[in-house]
């Protein structure tokens, strides 16, 4: 099909207009997405011991492992992008793996929490949450961004500009941004996005083929429970019920598809956290409770619809930039 400069910009145009309506949509279309059939993972704190006695816990090695073939590869020297005048780029610091970054999209927190007038050591392992209702999915104005039927929430970086909206609405701020790779380069190096976002995907390949993630299966503890979302969710009030115990990620953001269980409440393990992280490391977060969606409040989707011209425009472009290549327009003048 030859796609013509007046049939771009009425594409572009018309998703302009209707952007706004695509953002809700996308909402409504996640929180139609019943249990039946998600599954959630449980992270028991009361099990986790943070593999103390390796280098590397044993779920990070085993996601690395799993992933290595997903991370990105940029090119360089990389260029800054409009507006800014800096670009973030953890290539030469693949190593790390005590925060999330696009090379490690799981560490472990190990904390002194303060419980009872005792210290008390908590190892918190730390990915996507796999939300319920997922901001960073309502808000992608590249529409990259999707809450599967199973449960994972999965960006195509094949698509992914790098905006990073997903991370500044995300209450966890998960998904870490690497520049210089990314179809940014091909459409508007200069002036859209700045790379490519990367997060947990939760093994959604695995999860596909009726398996467990990898950091299910590597955990030596059993600290990790993987299964049926309404299962986990069943498993976890009646934990907390019977030990006086707490559970995390239940209600927060709205609910998700990860849950914590711990003896200790999750206020203090939350402060332990802002405690430790006081130097402002990137991709190390509080786990603060009761946390809310942000598109719950009015001016969380006002957000939405401010950006929804941009996203409709960008992703007409987008659409017409991949149909356009190679085709030949035909009697207006050519794209």
């Amino acid at each position: 099909m030859a796609i013509t400069r007046r049939t771009f910009l009425k594409r572009a145009a018309v998703s302009g207009i209707t952007a706004a309506a695509i953002i809700t949509g996308t909402r409504k279309a996640a929180a139609g997405v019943t249990a039946q059939g998600q599954y959630a993972t449980v992270i028991d704190l009361t099990k986790c011991d943070g593999c103390s006695l390796l280098d590397t816990p044993l779920c990070i090695r085993a996601c690395r492992r799993k992933n290595r073939n997903n991370y990105p590869e940029p090119e360089k020297p990389i260029m800054d992008y409009w507006p800014q005048k800096q670009h973030e780029d953890w290539s030469d610091k693949r190593e790390i793996t005590d925060r999330l970054t696009p090379y490690n999209w799981i560490y472990v927190q190990h904390l002194e929490v303060e419980h009872r007038g005792e210290t008390v050591k908590v190892h918190v392992p730390r990915r996507c949450m796999h939300c319920d209702n997922p901001p960073c999915s309502a808000l992608c104005p590249f529409g990259v961004n999707e809450k599967t039927p199973e449960g994972p929430v999965v960006i195509n970086t094949n698509g992914c500009f790098g905006g990073a909206k997903c991370r500044d609405v995300c209450p966890w701020k998960i998904p870490q941004r690497q520049a210089g790779v990314g179809l940014y380069k091909e459409v508007a190096p200069k002036f859209a996005g700045g790379g490519v976002m990367y997060k947990c995907d939760l093994c959604c390949d695995l999860v596909l083929q009726g398996r467990e993630p990898a950091c299910v299966t590597a955990c030596p503890k059993q600290a990790m429970l993987f299964g049926p979302k309404k299962q986990m969710q069943s498993y976890v009030r009646n934990w907390a019920e019977e030990n006086g115990g707490y559970v995390y990620g239940d209600v927060e953001n709205g609910g998700t598809s990860t849950f914590y269980i711990s003896k200790v409440p999750f206020e203090a393990i939350s402060r332990a956290i802002k405690e430790q992280d006081l130097d402002g490391k990137p991709g190390r977060v509080p786990m603060d409770v009761g946390v809310e969606n942000p598109l719950d409040r009015p001016s969380g989707m006002l957000e939405g619809f401010l950006l929804a011209p941009v996203a409709g425009i960008i992703g007409a472009g987008l659409a017409v930039y991949r149909t356009m290549k190679g085709v030949e327009a035909d009697e207006d003048t050519p794209a």
